[in-house]
């Protein structure tokens, strides 16, 4: 499977995303290929926000190898899955996609833990270190979901061709 994390700038919440999701999905013994993007130009080719970098490191996570990068309409062919963080960024590829523009593939990843809500993960650009502790917490709980209903899918996928 491969997924695509969103964001706005690609430095704070989908850099986390990307990092959780594929850390558990390693430990689960999932062949996952997880990424990220942002809609925005503003920090392409840069590195993850320091404090985003900072809090997963004590998490026991590295994103320091991490490029910023712009989400692309070709990305809708290349993941089967795309986990955008608020309503904004919804829009944003839903436009940027164009005649590629796929809703089946695409969902809020606070969807996850409500289904349905179409709730944002909030944005710790500007705000302290404890916001981004915060985000990381909300993040990886919408991860373990996707980690288990996903390896259940894949549980019982198996067990039918077997």
């Amino acid at each position: 499977m491969r997924i695509l994390m969103v964001c706005l700038g690609n430095i704070c919440r989908s850099p986390l995303a990307e990092a959780i999701l594929q850390d558990k999905a390693f430990k689960a013994g999932l062949t996952w290929t997880v990424e990220s993007a942002g809609t925005g130009t503003w920090h392409i080719g840069q590195p993850p926000h320091h404090l985003s970098r900072k809090v997963a490191a004590l998490n026991g996570i590295d994103i320091g190898r991490q490029i910023c990068r712009q989400f692309r309409k070709e990305d809708m062919l290349d993941y089967d899955l795309i986990y955008v963080m608020d309503e904004n960024n919804y829009f944003d590829i839903k436009t940027m996609s164009r005649e590629l523009w796929n809703e089946n593939k695409v969902e809020f990843l606070l969807n996850e833990l409500h289904p349905g809500q179409n709730r944002s993960v909030p944005d710790p650009y500007s705000g302290t270190e404890a916001d981004y502790h915060e985000v990381y917490k909300i993040i990886e709980e919408a991860c373990n979901k996707i980690i288990k209903k996903y390896s259940i899918h894949n549980i019982q996928h198996t067990s039918r061709t077997e």
